[in-house]
């Protein structure tokens, strides 16, 4: 029998993981939701849901192609089982991702993303103890001209998180469950202040999302300023870092009372109470020894660094005259408190005689000189001082108004801030293609902006999902290192799913289509997942 007899020409096609995809968005909703706010105008065949699902596979396809070439990411792969419609790649345009996008904008980006998680909060009750807020920002590539008559962000010149200076960006605030699933996206102007966004992040999601339970929301100190904590009132609990700029909290962070140790060895803690901006708040200073380790490192170098800037500042000193001699040593006292990482080792106060006005040549038998005073000093290092700095490297200052929370618990929800910075990494992998954002259209770009936290919602709540489903059922799967895990990354296992292709043959005059190397675990993974995600691999 000819080769060509057996199987079907043309019909063998990717699947992957990308039935995963598929089907985490089928279950999530989100096309549904989508289609219900931005319903599909004129005959097009592909609703903005369709669209929006084929960006989300796209973004998390995991291969070396753009968004930007869209239509050619598609030619590989089984549309027709993804979309269970009927679909080429040359429908994939575009000029359709262009329109999905304006209608995303026009509704309103945030608006959107909150529909879709309120009703998966609705059916699935994920838990929200925790709200985690962070903010970063993404460098664009091109000219765009702002409208102060709009609404919307400014693409612009602000401080660069990923060291690129010439490149203009837009930045993106998110707030995250303690799961790191994404509750809450929003897009700011290039030069956003963080103390603003984040204070905008934290009261919208404080009015879009209806949770019965006590929520406690988390930040890096750039939230801790009187301002927003006042704006927050009493009844919004947070847990920040005190920034140090704080004199109440530098003085605290060399107190010389002793440290209680926490169950995690790694760490002790002293605590007090302040009225910072007129809140009540524990203040709790936590010494971590790997931190310390890591300080101590670069120590070192930054005391050599300040020795000579100090040594260049007591130059400029010593070039001041003064009217008098308490003015001299006022002023000697002065700059010594402001390097209080050196001593004076000598510091005398010298007469000098100056001319009225400053004439070349010497002075005339009878010219009258004016007298002043010059400090004179040699300086080194304040051994002492730098010992009490370098054994309180590894101490930080966490504050929050939950009164009722232990030192230990503190840390560890602020630890949890780690979750909204792990889906920033996300965003900002190169293997995570949407990160790449050339498109020359701002509300293209804030649209796109949603797309991306969108396919890290869709990451997040699938992991969540399968590793709740393998401790329930007391499974595992094999990790990287062939090891047993309940806890493996999602990453991990679309890898798994790489092989798993799609092939059409003839049988006895039929059609069949089969899906090939479905083995033993990614069978089980499928199973775990359920329904939605069994119909793009067993039928």
């Amino acid at each position: 029998m000819d080769f060509d007899d057996i199987f079907v020409s043309d019909s063998d096609r990717t699947i992957g993981h990308l039935g995963l995809v598929a089907g985490s968005y089928d279950e999530l909703n989100i096309g549904q939701i989508i289609d219900n706010f931005i319903p599909k105008t004129g005959p097009h065949h592909l609703t903005h849901g369709d669209i929006v699902k084929a960006m989300v596979i796209n973004g998390l396809g995991y291969i070396e192609r753009r968004l930007y070439l869209f239509p050619a990411f598609f030619t590989d792969i089984s549309l027709t089982r993804l979309f269970n419609k009927e679909i080429t790649p040359i429908q994939l345009n575009d000029d359709l991702l262009g329109r999905t996008l304006d209608a995303i904008h026009a509704f309103g980006e945030t608006e959107m993303f909150n529909h879709i998680v309120s009703e998966c909060l609705e059916r699935d009750q994920f838990a929200i103890n925790l709200v985690n807020n962070d903010t970063t920002n993404f460098s664009v590539h091109g000219n765009y001209d702002s409208d102060s008559n709009t609404e919307e962000i400014e693409i612009t010149h602000g401080h660069p998180k990923d060291g690129r200076w010439d490149l203009k960006r837009f930045a993106l605030g998110m707030a995250t469950n303690q799961h790191g699933i994404p509750l809450l996206l929003q897009t700011f102007s290039g030069n956003e202040s963080d103390k603003k966004a984040l204070l905008e992040i934290i009261t919208k999601v404080k009015k879009n999302l209806n949770v019965a339970e006590k929520v406690i929301h988390v930040a890096d100190s750039a939230f801790y300023t009187e301002e927003n904590l006042q704006t927050l009132g009493f009844h919004t609990f947070w847990i920040s870092r005190v920034p140090l700029t704080i004199s109440e909290a530098e003085s605290l962070r060399k107190t010389s009372e002793s440290f209680t140790s926490c169950e995690d060895s790694r760490y002790s803690y002293y605590c007090s109470s302040s009225n910072y901006a007129g809140v009540r708040q524990n203040w709790i200073v936590f010494h971590s020894s790997e931190q310390q380790r890591k300080k101590e490192k670069d120590f070192d170098k930054k005391v050599e660094k300040e020795l000579i800037r100090a040594q260049k500042s007591l130059k400029h000193l010593a070039c001041k005259r003064f009217a008098c001699e308490p003015d001299a040593r006022s002023a000697a006292a002065e700059w010594v408190s402001k390097h209080p990482w050196v001593i004076f080792d000598t510091c005398s106060i010298k007469q000098v005689h100056e001319r009225l006005e400053k004439k070349r040549g010497r002075p005339g038998k009878d010219e009258t000189l004016i007298l002043k005073y010059v400090i004179e000093a040699d300086i080194s290092l304040n051994f002492t001082e730098l010992e009490k700095e370098k054994s309180i490297l590894g101490r930080f200052i966490i504050a929050t108004n939950d009164l009722d929370l232990d030192p230990e618990t503190t840390l560890n929800y602020y630890k949890g801030q780690s979750q909204v910075e792990k889906g920033f990494r996300f965003l900002k992998d190169k293997t995570f293609r949407v990160s790449d954002v050339f498109l020359k259209n701002t509300g293209r770009i804030q649209a796109l902006a949603m797309i991306m936290v969108l396919c890290l919602y869709v990451y997040a709540v699938t992991e969540y999902k399968l590793r709740k489903s393998l401790k329930e059922t007391n499974e595992t799967v094999p990790s990287q290192t062939g090891k047993p895990t309940q806890k493996p990354t999602l990453r991990w296992i679309f890898f798994l799913f790489r092989r798993v292709r799609e092939l059409s043959l003839r049988i006895e005059g039929r059609i069949v289509t089969k899906v090939l190397n479905l083995d033993k675990t990614i069978r089980k993974i499928i199973r775990l997942l359920g329904t939605h995600h069994e119909k793009y691999y067993f039928t």
